[in-house]
């Protein structure tokens, strides 16, 4: 065999090192800071509607019809709901 017929096999490259477990510990683990919470709960699918407003039920914490989620009462997430309001039913919760 010469040596234009020979072919090599593609060198392998090294695993990358894997994301240490405990930073995705920390952020599911994110809970409301002491202060007024609101429950959050989603009543529409995201089906058919706008990427963005898509986009906001998951900054909420919501992706599935019926799953709930308790967040600090702040103007950036009363905004938020704002914009799904038809999405979504809102119970005010005592801290």
């Amino acid at each position: 065999m010469t040596e234009e017929t020979k072919k090599k096999a593609p060198a392998k490259k090294a695993a990358a090192p894997k994301a240490a477990p405990k930073a995705a510990a920390k952020k599911a683990e994110k809970a409301p800071k002491s202060g007024k919470t609101i429950t959050v709960t989603q009543i529409g699918s995201p089906i058919g509607r706008h990427s963005s407003q898509r986009a906001t039920l998951i900054g909420l914490g919501l992706n599935k019809r019926h799953r709930t989620s308790v967040l600090e009462d702040t103007p950036c997430v009363r905004g938020m709901i704002n914009k799904v309001k038809h999405l979504v039913r809102v119970e005010d919760s005592a801290a």
